[in-house]
C-alpha cells in the first residue's frame, strides 16, 4: 500500500481538469495512470496514440494549457500524454486532436494541410504531428520555418520521409507567406531554378507534360486564430491559490500536491525517499521500464518558490521547478540584450537545449529534475559543472545552504551532494567575463532528440590581455558512472599559453584522466575516448580563433563552426495524365490518401482504438529472459493473487496444436520445455486492465537451466555449423578461368546490421470467441490475414472456416507484420478460447522489439576479379544471414539476396552461396527490400573498391559494368525494356553531378576536418513474390443506389493500396472514386489472400479488382444505352441481374529453379538511380545529407502523390538502415536497444536538405495494372547512395592523413564508424583492446 497516513494529509481529493472544453471530475484518480491511458480508456478519446511509452516518438502528443498569473496569460504546451501523470493535470485544460476538428463538422487547417499535402500515410503518427503543430500555431500564428522544425523535433514518422509534412506545414510560415505571395504556382521560386523540371526538361515544355504540384495551396482553408476554443474561465486563477493541499491515492502510489513550499520540506523530513516530480520525463520511464517503485510522489511544480528567475550581480538565478523551455527562453532573451562576453555560458546552454529531447519534454522537464536525476549522460550537468554553478537547497530542520556544482557534486551513480531530506530550490547561472570562453558539445546517434554518447563542456579564462590560461574547467558526460571533471588536465594546463604546444599536453592528460575499461557499459570505448580529445580540439581551435584568427590555419577553421542546417526543400516531378483523360478517371492523378483526413482528425480506427467489449480481458505476456535454456518450472501463484487477475495461460491450455510456424512448423505458440531466445513467449496473464496484466506477468516466476551452446552471432553459427538447410547456390560461367584472366583481384569481408521495423503501431490483436461451433473473430494489425487465420485455427484445433480475421488498417508494417504478428494473434486466440471472453493485447514498444525480430543481419565474404580498366570478370561471394531461432522467411530473404547479389551490374562469371544461420535470438523476418538492401550494400562496396584499386572514377567503373538492354543476368534472365541507363543519365543531369563533383573536390582541398562526398548509385529490383503467393482475389458489390463496396486481398498499411484500388475500380466502372468504398480486409470476403508485401500488392490486387469490375460492367452493358450509372444499376437490379462479382488474378510465367539456374524468377524489374552528397565532421563522425536527387522508374504512375511518398519514405527508411539504426545485443543475447531511447530512426533533421524526386517519363510497363510498377520497396536501395557518399568523404579524410587504398566500412555508417575510419592523431591515441582479452558489453549479430 502507498504512504498515506505518514504524509499527514488526510482524505482524498477530486481531480478536476478540462478536455476539449468539457469538464472532467474524477473522485478516484489513480496516480499511476498516465493522461494517455485516461484519454483512451476512460474518455474513449483514441486519437492520441501509444507509440513508445517513453516520450520518444510524439504519437501521443496533446496540448496542455494553463493560466500563468505571473505572466497574465494562458500558456499552451505540447506534452507527451504517455508520460504525463493524470494527477498532474489538475487545473489544466487538455486539447486532443479530436478537439480541434473532425470530418463530421469542420477540419482545422492544421489537419487539412497535413492530409492534403500527402503528409499522412499509415496515419498512426499523424495526430501527434497535428497537435505539435497546432500548439505552435496557438503560440505563434505565423511561425518561422525554424520554429516549425523545432516544434516537430519530438515527433517521429516511419512512412513519409518527413518532406510532405514539412511541405504542408511550411504554408503556415511567414517565409512562405512572403514567397511569391504564397501562391507557389508557376514560376514560384520553390519549384526549382530556371523552370527546370524532371529529367532536365522544362516543366512547361509542350512535350514534357511534367508537373511539380502535388497539392493546391489555394484550396487550403485560411488559419483564423480568433476561432480557436477559449480557455475555460473556471481555470483562470493561480494554481493552489485556494490554499488546499491535494491528495490522490491509488493502489500503490500516493500523489500529493502541496499548497505551500513549507509542506514539501515537512514531507521530505518525514519521508526522505519521497520523489519530487515536475515533468515525470525520467521517473515515468523508470517506473515503466526499470520497475522502480515510488510509493509517494510530491508535485511542487506550481509553487512560486521554485518557478522564478531573477537577475543578480553575478548572473541569473532560476527556480529548480523552471522548465527547460523557460530556461531556454529566458537565456535567449538575455543573449539578445546583454553584452556578448557576459552571455557565452548562456549561449552554450541554449545551443545544447536545441538538441535536448523535443518540445514535449522540454516543456515539462525542469532544471532541478535534470540535475538531481544525476544521469551520467546528462546534457546540461557538464555545463553546470564547468561553469561552477551553485545550487541552493533547503530542508525543514537544516534551513538553506548553497552547494557548488563541482567535482564532488556527483559522488556516485545517480547520486548528488544533496541530503535525502533536502529540496533543491534554485540554480545560479553566472555571467562570463570578457577574457572567459565557454563552449559545450554533444555527440549522439542522431542529432535531434537523442541522448548523448559523450558530451563535454569547456570553460577557459585567460590572464588579462594574454593567452595564458588562468583557470580552466573540463567536464564530461558518458565517460564514467557520473558526470566527471578532468581535474588533473585542468591543473596541468593552468599557466600554459593557448598555442599549439598546449594541445598534445592536454590530449595526453585527458587520456589519463578519462580511462574506460574495454567491457564498460555502453561499449564504443575507442569512439568515446577519441571524442574526449577530438571535442577538446574543437574547443581549442574555437578559442584560438576568437583570440587571433591568424593562429588557426584556414583548412582547420571549419572545425570551429557550430552546426547549422537550412530548412529542407525539394522538388517532386511527375508526368501529368494525358490530355483528354476523363475528369472522373483518377488513374494517374495525385489524389489524396483516402484515409488521410480521418487520420489527421484521430477518427481513423486502428486495432487498439476499437471500443472495449463487455467482459473483455487484457493479455500480459511472460517472456523468456534466457537465450537458450530448459524450462524447469513456471509458477504463476503470486501473479494470480494480484488485483484484477483472472487466470494464467500457457502451453497446457492450447486446445489444438502448440506447434506453429509461417512456412515450416518449427515454432511453438507457448514455449513448453525449453526457450531458444530472449523474448520467447512462455505464458500470459489475463486481467481486467493492461496495467494489472503487465504487473502480474512480471510476477510469474520461471526457473531455468542454461543449455549450451548459446549461439548469438553469425560467427557463432559458423563455428557450430548451425545452418538451416538447404544451403542454396547460384553459379554461372567459369570462375577459375575468369580469375586467371583477371588483371587484379580483391577479397573482402563486410557486415550489415539488422534493422528494427519500428512501425509506429506495435502488434495488436483482439480475439472474440463466439461460442458456437468454435467460431472466433480476430481483429488484428497484420499484413497477412490468411496466415493469421490458419495459424490461429491450428492452435485452436478447429478448421480455418471457424476463424475470421479482420483488418481495418495498420499503423505501418514494412514486412514486420507479415508473419511475426501471427505469434501474437495465436496467443491471443488461445487465451480467448480458455476464458471464452474477448481478449485484447497491444504490445508495448519494448515488448514488440524483443519479440518480433528484425531485418536479417548479414555477413558477406567475397572475391572479385577485374581488369585494370575496371571491367569485372568474376565474383565469388558467400553470404550468411542471422535467421534467429526459427526459419520464418529467412530462406526466402536469402534467395532474394542471392538473386540480387550482382547489384545493377553484369558479371559473366559468378557464384553466390547462401547460408541461413540459426541462432538463439528472436526470429528475424521480412522487411522492406527483403534481402536486396544487403545485396546492394555488398555489390556497391566491392564495385567502389575496384575503382580505387584501378585508380579510376567510381562513376566510370559503375557505368562500364552496368546492366544494359539485352544483358543476361547471373540467373540467366535476359533484360528487356531495361530503363537503368535512362534513370542513370537523367539523374546525373538533374543533379548536375559533374559540376558538383568538382565543387566537392575543391571543398575537400580547402578543409581538413570537414569533408564532403558524393556517390551515384543505380539499382535494379526484381518484382516478385514466392510463386504461390503471386495471386489475388477481389469482391465487388454494387448497391441499388449506385454505390460500390470494394473488397480485395490486400491490407492498408499506409502505402495507399486501398486508394489505388478505388482508382482502378473507378476507371473500369467509369464512375467517380467518391462512389466507391473500401471498408476492411477480411478472410470471410476474400479467402486465401496473399500477404500484402513484396511491392506487388497493387499489381495482383489491382488486376483482380479490374477483372471483378469488368464482370460487373459486362452485366450492365445491355442497360447502357441511355441514362446514367444509377439508372443502369437500377435497371439491372429490376431485371434480376447479379450486381456482385469476384475477380481473380495470378501472375503468369513465373518459375525458377535455383539448382538448375533456369526459369523466370521475376515478373519485371524496377530501375532507379540516386545521387547523394554528404558532409561529415571528421572529429565527431556526424554527417549531414546535403542533397539527394532520385530518378525512379515506376512505369505509368497510378498515383504520383502516393508513389513519390513511397519513394521518399523508403529512401529515408533505407537511410536509417545504412547510416543510423543499430541493434545492440549483449553477448548473452539480451537486446539492449528496445525503444527510441537507444534505437534511433531518422528524424526531421536527418532527411536531405535538398530532396528531389523525379518519376521517369514515358516508360510504361505492360506486365502490371495500367502500365504501372510496384514502388514500395525498390527506392529503399537508393539510400545506399548516402552510405557511399559518406565513404567517399572518409576516403578524402584518410588521404589527408596519408592513408591510401581501400578500407572496410561496415553498415550502418554510424558516427562511431565514421569517426574511427577517419584515422588521425586522436584515434591513434586510443587503440582497440585485443579481441578475446575481455568480454565485450555488446556484440554484432
Amino acid at each position: 500500500m502507498p504512504d498515506t497516513e505518514a504524509t499527514g494529509v488526510s482524505g482524498k481529493s477530486q481531480l478536476v481538469f478540462f478536455v476539449n472544453g468539457r469538464k472532467v471530475v474524477d473522485q478516484d484518480a489513480d496516480p499511476e495512470m498516465t493522461l494517455l491511458t485516461y484519454l483512451r480508456t476512460k474518455l474513449r478519446l483514441t486519437g492520441a496514440k501509444l507509440g513508445c511509452g517513453e516520450g520518444g516518438c510524439g504519437a501521443c502528443t496533446v496540448m496542455v494549457s494553463r493560466y500563468n498569473p505571473a505572466q497574465g496569460r494562458v500558456l499552451h504546451l505540447a506534452v507527451n500524454a504517455c508520460l504525463a501523470p493524470i494527477c498532474s493535470l489538475h487545473g489544466a485544460a487538455v486539447t486532443t486532436v479530436e478537439g480541434i476538428g473532425t470530418t463530421r463538422t469542420r477540419l482545422h487547417p492544421v489537419q487539412e494541410r497535413i492530409a492534403k499535402a500527402h503528409g499522412s500515410q499509415c496515419g498512426f503518427c499523424t495526430p501527434g504531428m497535428v497537435m505539435s503543430m497546432y500548439t505552435l500555431l496557438r503560440n505563434h500564428p505565423a511561425p518561422s520555418m525554424e520554429q516549425v522544425d523545432t516544434a516537430l523535433q519530438g515527433n517521429l514518422c516511419r512512412c513519409t520521409g518527413y518532406r510532405p509534412i514539412l511541405e504542408g506545414y511550411k504554408t503556415f510560415t511567414k517565409e512562405f507567406q512572403g514567397c511569391c505571395r504564397g501562391t507557389a504556382g508557376k514560376g514560384c521560386c520553390r519549384n526549382g531554378q530556371d523552370g527546370q523540371a524532371a529529367n532536365g526538361q522544362a516543366a512547361d515544355g509542350p512535350i514534357s507534360q511534367v508537373s511539380t504540384e502535388l497539392f493546391q495551396v489555394s484550396e487550403f482553408a485560411p488559419l483564423d486564430p480568433t476561432q480557436e476554443p477559449i480557455f475555460p474561465p473556471e481555470l483562470m486563477k493561480a494554481e493552489g491559490s485556494d490554499g488546499t493541499t491535494l491528495k490522490f491515492v491509488g493502489e500503490r502510489v500516493t500523489w500529493i500536491k502541496p499548497a505551500t513550499f513549507k509542506e514539501i520540506l515537512e514531507l521530505k523530513t518525514k519521508i526522505p525517499h519521497a520523489k519530487l516530480v515536475v515533468g515525470n520525463s525520467e521517473i515515468g520511464v523508470e517506473v515503466k521500464f526499470k520497475n522502480c517503485d515510488y510509493p509517494l510522489i510530491i508535485a511542487p511544480g506550481h509553487l512560486p518558490e521554485i518557478t522564478f528567475h531573477r537577475y543578480t550581480e553575478h548572473g541569473i538565478t532560476f527556480g529548480a521547478g523552471c522548465t527547460l523551455t523557460y530556461l531556454n527562453d529566458t537565456l535567449a532573451e538575455a543573449i539578445d540584450t546583454l553584452p556578448e562576453h557576459q552571455t557565452r555560458l548562456f549561449a552554450a546552454i541554449v545551443e545544447m537545449l536545441r538538441w535536448f529531447a523535443g518540445d514535449q519534454i522540454r516543456n515539462v522537464g525542469c532544471i532541478g529534475g535534470n540535475i538531481l536525476t544525476a544521469s551520467p549522460i546528462s546534457d546540461l550537468n557538464p555545463i553546470f559543472l564547468s561553469a561552477g554553478c551553485t545550487v541552493t537547497a533547503m530542508s525543514h530542520q537544516g534551513g538553506s545552504r548553497v552547494v557548488k556544482m563541482d567535482h564532488a557534486f556527483f559522488p556516485g551513480y545517480r547520486e548528488t551532494a544533496l541530503r535525502p531530506e533536502e529540496v533543491m530550490v534554485s540554480l545560479d547561472v553566472p555571467f562570463t567575463k570578457e577574457n572567459e570562453y565557454f563552449l559545450a558539445y554533444k555527440q549522439a546517434r542522431r542529432r535531434d532528440d537523442d541522448i548523448a554518447i559523450v558530451n563535454a563542456a569547456f570553460r577557459v579564462q585567460f590572464e588579462e590581455r594574454t593567452n595564458v590560461v588562468q583557470d580552466i574547467a573540463l567536464s564530461f558526460g558518458g565517460m564514467a558512472p557520473t558526470t566527471v571533471m578532468a581535474r588533473n588536465t585542468a591543473n596541468r594546463l593552468i599557466g600554459l599559453k593557448w598555442d599549439d604546444d598546449l594541445l598534445p599536453e592536454a590530449c595526453a592528460c585527458l587520456e589519463d584522466d578519462l580511462p574506460l575499461p574495454p567491457s564498460v557499459p555502453g561499449g564504443m570505448v575507442e569512439f568515446r575516448r577519441t571524442l574526449t580529445t577530438s571535442l577538446f580540439f574543437k574547443f581549442f581551435l574555437s578559442v584560438q580563433q576568437r583570440l587571433n584568427l591568424k593562429d588557426v590555419p584556414p583548412p582547420y577553421r571549419s572545425a570551429c563552426s557550430l552546426y547549422h542546417r537550412e530548412p529542407s526543400q525539394g522538388t517532386q516531378m511527375y508526368q501529368e495524365v494525358p490530355e483528354g483523360q476523363a475528369r472522373e478517371d483518377a488513374v494517374g492523378r495525385p489524389i489524396m490518401h483516402l484515409s488521410a483526413l480521418k487520420q489527421a482528425t484521430g477518427e481513423a480506427v486502428y486495432t487498439d482504438d476499437m471500443p472495449w467489449i463487455q467482459g473483455e480481458l487484457y493479455l500480459g505476456l511472460v517472456l523468456s529472459r534466457k537465450a537458450h535454456a530448459k524450462i524447469v518450472s513456471i509458477d504463476p501463484s503470486e501473479a494470480l493473487k494480484l488485483p484484477g487477475v483472472e487466470t494464467f495461460v500457457s502451453a497446457e491450455d492450447v486446445p489444438g496444436s502448440n506447434i506453429t510456424g509461417p512456412i515450416v512448423m518449427d515454432e511453438e505458440v507457448f514455449a513448453s520445455e525449453k526457450v531458444t531466445c530472449v523474448g520467447q513467449i512462455i505464458g500470459a496473464v489475463l486481467a481486467d486492465t493492461q496495467a494489472h496484466a503487465q504487473r502480474a506477468a512480471k510476477a510469474v516466476v520461471v526457473q531455468y537451466e542454461d543449455l549450451e551452446p548459446k549461439i548469438i552471432t553469425i560467427e557463432d553459427a559458423i563455428l557450430h555449423q548451425s545452418f538451416i538447410h538447404p544451403i542454396n547456390k547460384i553459379e554461372k560461367g567459369n570462375l577459375e578461368e575468369a580469375f586467371g584472366k583477371s588483371d587484379q583481384s580483391l577479397e573482402g569481408e563486410l557486415r550489415i546490421g539488422g534493422q528494427e521495423h519500428f512501425y509506429l503501431e506495435t502488434c495488436a490483436a483482439i480475439a472474440v470467441p463466439h461460442g458456437e461451433d468454435g467460431e472466433m473473430e480476430i481483429f488484428c494489425s497484420t499484413q497477412n490475414p490468411t496466415t493469421t487465420q490458419i495459424l490461429a485455427a491450428k492452435a485452436l484445433g478447429v478448421p480455418a472456416n471457424r476463424v475470421v480475421c479482420r483488418v481495418k488498417r495498420l499503423g505501418g508494417g514494412f514486412g514486420g507484420k507479415e508473419m511475426r504478428s501471427c505469434v501474437i494473434s495465436s496467443v491471443c486466440a488461445v487465451a480467448a478460447h480458455k476464458v471464452q471472453k474477448p481478449v485484447r493485447i497491444m504490445l508495448d514498444r519494448d515488448e514488440d522489439m524483443v519479440i518480433t525480430g528484425t531485418r536479417s543481419p548479414f555477413l558477406g565474404r567475397y572475391k572479385v576479379g577485374f581488369m585494370n580498366d575496371g571491367r569485372v570478370l568474376a565474383l565469388d561471394i558467400s553470404l550468411y544471414n542471422n535467421a534467429g531461432n526459427s526459419m520464418d522467411l529467412s530462406h526466402g530473404v536469402m534467395s532474394q539476396t542471392l538473386l540480387s547479389s550482382a547489384g545493377a551490374y553484369t558479371i559473366p562469371n559468378f557464384r553466390a552461396v547462401g547460408y541461413v544461420c540459426k541462432t538463439n535470438t528472436a526470429s528475424n523476418t521480412a522487411f522492406r527490400g527483403f534481402g536486396r538492401p544487403q545485396a546492394v550494400f555488398f555489390a556497391e562496396s566491392w564495385i567502389s573498391d575496384v575503382a580505387i584499386k584501378c585508380g579510376i572514377s567510381q562513376l566510370k567503373v559503375r557505368e562500364m559494368n552496368m546492366n544494359k538492354e539485352g544483358d543476361v543476368t547471373h540467373y540467366n534472365t535476359k533484360l528487356e525494356r531495361c530503363q537503368m541507363q535512362r534513370c542513370w543519365e537523367e539523374c546525373l543531369k538533374q543533379s548536375d553531378f559533374h559540376t558538383r563533383r568538382r565543387q566537392v573536390d575543391r571543398f575537400n582541398g580547402e578543409n581538413r576536418w570537414k569533408k564532403r562526398g558524393m556517390a551515384a548509385i543505380p539499382i535494379k529490383h526484381g518484382m516478385t513474390f514466392m510463386r504461390t503467393e503471386n495471386q489475388a482475389g477481389a469482391l465487388v458489390h454494387v448497391y441499388t443506389d449506385g454505390s460500390v463496396l470494394l473488397t480485395h486481398g490486400g491490407t492498408e498499411m499506409g502505402q495507399g493500396l486501398h486508394t489505388k484500388m478505388i482508382q482502378v475500380a473507378g476507371r473500369v466502372l467509369k464512375i467517380p472514386t467518391s462512389r466507391i468504398h473500401v471498408s476492411e480486409t477480411s478472410t470471410n470476403t476474400v479467402p486465401n489472400t496473399s500477404a500484402t508485401s513484396a511491392s506487388i500488392s497493387t499489381d495482383v490486387n489491382g488486376m483482380a479488382v479490374k477483372v471483378a469490375c469488368e464482370t460487373i460492367l459486362q452485366r450492365l452493358e445491355p442497360y447502357m444505352g441511355k441514362g446514367s450509372w444509377d439508372d443502369w444499376v437500377r435497371a439491372a437490379y429490376f431485371d434480376r441481374v447479379g450486381l456482385s462479382a469476384t475477380g481473380f488474378y495470378r501472375t503468369p510465367g513465373l518459375a525458377y529453379d535455383m539448382q538448375k539456374n533456369e526459369g523466370r524468377p521475376f515478373s519485371y524489374f524496377c530501375y532507379g538511380a540516386a545521387v547523394s552528397e554528404v558532409e561529415i565532421d571528421c572529429l565527431t563522425g556526424d554527417h549531414t545529407v546535403l542533397r539527394t536527387d532520385i530518378v525512379m522508374d515506376v512505369g505509368d504512375s497510378l498515383n504520383p502523390a502516393i508513389d513519390i511518398g513511397q519513394i521518399e519514405g523508403a529512401f529515408v527508411q533505407g537511410y536509417g538502415l545504412y547510416t543510423m539504426e543499430e541493434q545492440v545485443y549483449s553477448p548473452d543475447g539480451v537486446l539492449y536497444s528496445r525503444g527510441p531511447g537507444m534505437y534511433k530512426i531518422p528524424g526531421f533533421a536527418d532527411i536531405p536538405v535538398h530532396f528531389n524526386v523525379s518519376l521517369l517519363r514515358g516508360a510504361p510497363n505492360d506486365k502490371a495494372i495500367y502500365s504501372s510498377k510496384g514502388v514500395g520497396e525498390p527506392p529503399l536501395l537508393l539510400a545506399s547512395s548516402v552510405f557511399f557518399a559518406i565513404k567517399d568523404a572518409i576516403y578524402s579524410a584518410r588521404t589527408d592523413a596519408g592513408l591510401k587504398g581501400t578500407f572496410r566500412l561496415d553498415s550502418p555508417a554510424t558516427a562511431e564508424r565514421i569517426r574511427i575510419a577517419c584515422e588521425d592523431q586522436f584515434t591513434a591515441q586510443f587503440p582497440a583492446a585485443e579481441p578475446g582479452s575481455f568480454t565485450p558489453w555488446a556484440v554484432k549479430l
